[in-house]
């Protein structure tokens, strides 16, 4: 009863199968910690498109996955990178997607945040058009009646001289949004084309920028989110942060330390990890709810190794390993990706991923997840 895996090193492994999936059952929204799941786009397979086409999306499939989502008591972070937002779903694309997810987390009562960014641009901008691509979109997102995730921008990056343009783009933002938003700090690992953001490529002094934007404007930002894979740097910055603003890790290497928080004070959550992970995250956040911290790290460590995993260089490509995990889990029938994005990682990256949802019992039905690895193995030439 195993399977043939390739180990990556030209060789194979047995791997048994679990039989059995984590027990998690629906519930509402939690009390102790505000939790986002960044969620992924699932592709129409059967659209005739290449690389270099708009996205082709499958609506129904891509908005059931955002009422599991929401079944389970998690917000959804929608049009963000998780999405393939600027790899493969342009603005049109993500503006269809948050009008869409928008209606659908009002019919059903579910949290929604959405991303706001300046991909209509396609070429060398002015801040002027920078501002104006951002303020496009900002009022797509309120009249939806989403809350906004100012995103950062790779037309920003390329047309700031320095801090003074960050914080001149963003206080204009931030005084005419209608409603709080979130800022997201991406870091380069994610988006290379976000090297130097706030105006400097040393850590150190882009930091003192971002929170001389939030303390200009504590009124306007709800949180922000930090993406920078570096623990210690989010629990500085989240130290420093003016109060009642609030920290989101979108740390996807450190989430249960940082989630937990210290006698200091702690982070909530928007996290493209916990689209694969949404079902065990929230059974994790629940026993966080009723104060035991202990519980919560004992679900949620182990799943550290499957997020290093599909999160590991080049980062930008984990999108294909959540997508790769929703059809192994059922929630697609197909594993295609808006862009051929799932071409993006080797049959040992995925053999790994399977491996270790399997063990964490991701897999509502492990046989099915079975089935579809040993097709994908196929595929590729391994017969079992």
């Amino acid at each position: 009863m195993t399977i043939r895996l390739p180990a990556g090193d030209g060789g194979f492994r047995a791997y048994e199968p679990r039989k059995e999936p984590f027990a998690a059952t629906p519930g509402t929204p939690f009390t102790s910690r505000t939790v986002f799941s960044a969620a992924h786009v699932v592709a129409d397979p059967f659209a005739d498109s290449t690389p270099d086409s708009p996205a082709a999306v499958d609506w129904d499939a891509t908005l059931a996955f955002r009422r599991h989502l929401w079944s389970h008591g998690l917000g959804v972070a929608e049009a963000m990178d998780t999405a393939q937002r600027g790899m493969g779903l342009d603005w049109a694309g993500a503006a269809e997607l948050i009008r869409r997810s928008a209606a659908e987390a009002t019919s059903v009562g579910g949290l929604i945040a959405c991303g706001v960014g300046t991909d209509q641009l396609t070429g060398p901008a002015t801040l002027d058009e920078v501002r104006a691509a951002y303020e496009e979109q900002l009022a797509l997102v309120e009249e939806s009646g989403a809350q906004a995730i100012l995103m950062a921008s790779r037309a920003l990056a390329a047309a700031a001289k320095g801090p003074e343009d960050y914080l001149e783009v963003y206080g204009h933002l931030l005084r005419q949004s209608a409603e709080p938003v979130i800022l997201h700090w991406l870091g380069p690992m994610f988006d290379p084309a976000l090297e130097g953001y706030w105006g400097s490529s040393d850590l150190d002094a882009a930091t003192d920028t971002f929170l001389e934007v939030i303390a200009a404007h504590p009124d306007k930002v709800d949180g922000i989110k930090v993406s920078l894979l570096e623990a210690q740097r989010e629990i500085d910055i989240r130290r420093r942060l003016p109060q009642g603003v609030r920290c989101y890790t979108g740390d996807d290497f450190n989430y249960p330390e940082l989630i937990a928080g210290d006698e200091q004070g702690f982070s909530h959550a928007l996290l493209g990890i916990f689209d694969p992970l949404g079902p065990l995250a929230a059974e994790a956040v629940r026993v966080l709810d009723t104060g035991d911290a202990k519980g919560f790290r004992e679900l949620l460590d182990p799943t550290v190794e499957l997020s290093r995993h599909l999160f590991q260089a080049p980062t930008r490509f984990y999108k294909t390993g959540v997508v790769f995990l929703a059809w192994l889990a059922g929630h697609q029938s197909h594993f295609t990706m808006v862009g051929g994005l799932q071409s993006a990682r080797s049959l040992p990256h995925f053999a790994r991923a399977y491996e270790l949802a399997d063990g964490l019992g991701l897999f509502p039905d492990p046989k099915l997840a079975e089935e579809r690895m040993k097709n994908l193995l196929s595929l590729y030439g391994v017969n079992q």
